[in-house]
């Protein structure tokens, strides 16, 4: 890469430790050796997110949203200090931002604040004095003053969104795997790291369980353009870019199978089959921030249906209430939810092209004798929900018959 501006994201496995911490500095001075301008995103220390979420419950049952922000973003604090010591011993000058010093400006909504815009003057300033700039990932300050976290992958987003506001050449993710692959590689150890992904199909991919980037971050990076090289922090060799997809005489079918037992299966009975029954539904669990995922509802039979969908299972207690005063709103028969329930996924541009994806995989998962409980579809994706017992093996299944292994 010619020099210019490179940001660095650094994963709390990354900076667990002094030695761990030590090590990314001097990957950082290196980087800043070869000539590039360096901006650091950085997360907590290993565990120190769930130390302190741990810290909050052993004092209240309903610890303050607010003060819960506050209380967790001190994690990167402590992170992004001690990176600076570290390159500054090393001879470089460095300079540390919480996100409200630099300038990230997000929504009011405590725990996953949404980023609105990044007043980067401060950064821009620092960095046209020589310094490399190191920024407390995973927070911001609302409209209202007050500190706010973006919630999961929120440093991945902290990153991605500076890379855009300070147009960066590129978005360097550094995290405890190499890149992205064709399937978890602790589920299937035949899995092959991808060279490169569209957007697009990083977009699928982190949507339906590939944990290797954060929805937001790849949403952030392809509407802004922006180039993220997915790679390890403990080898340092190249990973996976994610950018705009490139024509190719010879592009695979499918990318990847990714899989997700995060989420649990609604679903509210007998309900009136009316124009605005749906609306009212999804507009309820909207407005208690339940993000609904797949959705399907079945033909009316004496103008009833039943409405099936899933949502996070962390919003398990929350759908559940707002089901419940649904079904006595609409005079629905009742309702019943299953959390046992997993995702299983494939991804690839080369489906737009190649008929037959969906009715393979059907095939495969038959073949096994995995039931189909749910099915949903975009042009670039097929996903399947199973008993969450079937989805190692479905992973296993599909990535053999559909010969991800092979380069």
């Amino acid at each position: 890469m010619a020099s210019g501006l490179v940001v660095q994201k650094f994963g709390g496995s990354s900076v667990a430790d002094p030695e761990r911490i030590r090590a990314v500095a001097e990957h950082i001075v290196r980087t800043r050796r070869q000539g590039h301008d360096v901006v650091v995103v950085v997360s907590a220390m290993g565990k120190t997110t769930d130390d302190l979420l741990r810290l909050a419950h052993d004092v209240s049952q309903a610890p303050p949203a607010r003060e819960l922000d506050m209380l967790l973003t001190s994690g990167e604090r402590i992170s992004m200090a001690l990176l600076c010591m570290a390159i500054v011993e090393l001879g470089e000058p460095a300079i540390s931002f919480t996100g409200s010093q630099a300038g990230i400006v997000t929504d009011t909504t405590h725990g996953k604040a949404k980023i609105i815009e990044i007043r980067a003057d401060r950064l821009r300033e620092a960095i046209a004095a020589g310094n490399v700039v190191v920024v407390a990932g995973f927070q911001g300050v609302s409209t209202s003053s007050a500190i706010t976290t973006l919630g999961r992958g929120g440093s991945d987003t902290t990153a991605v969104a500076l890379a855009a506001a300070l147009k960066a050449d590129a978005c360097e993710i550094y995290t405890d795997v190499s890149g992205v692959f064709t399937a978890d590689p602790r589920v299937e150890p035949a899995a092959r790291r991808l060279a490169r992904v569209s957007y697009d199909e990083m977009l699928e991919m982190s949507a339906t369980g590939g944990r290797v980037l954060a929805l937001r971050s790849v949403e952030f990076a392809r509407n802004h353009g922006v180039p993220v090289h997915v790679r390890s922090s403990f080898t340092w060799e190249p990973g996976t870019w994610v950018q705009d997809e490139e024509p190719s005489m010879e592009q695979a079918i499918i990318s990847g199978v990714t899989h997700d037992t995060s989420e649990a299966k609604f679903t509210i009975e007998g309900v009136p089959d009316h124009p605005g029954i749906a609306a009212r539904v999804f507009r309820s669990l909207a407005e208690r921030s339940v993000n609904v995922d797949m959705i399907v509802q079945n033909v009316s039979t004496n103008d009833l249906a039943d409405i099936s969908f899933t949502a996070p299972k962390a919003d398990l207690t929350e759908a559940l209430g707002i089901i419940d005063a649904l079904v006595v709103e609409l005079q629905a028969r009742g309702s019943r939810h299953d959390a046992a329930i997993g995702r299983v996924s494939l991804v690839g541009a080369g489906m737009k092209t190649h008929p037959g994806v969906a009715a393979k995989m059907f095939e495969v998962l038959a073949a096994e004798d995995i039931n189909i409980e749910m099915i949903s579809t975009s042009t670039i994706r097929v996903s399947c929900v199973v008993h969450e017992d079937n989805v190692e093996r479905a992973v296993r299944a599909l990535h053999a018959a559909f010969e991800l292994a092979e380069v």
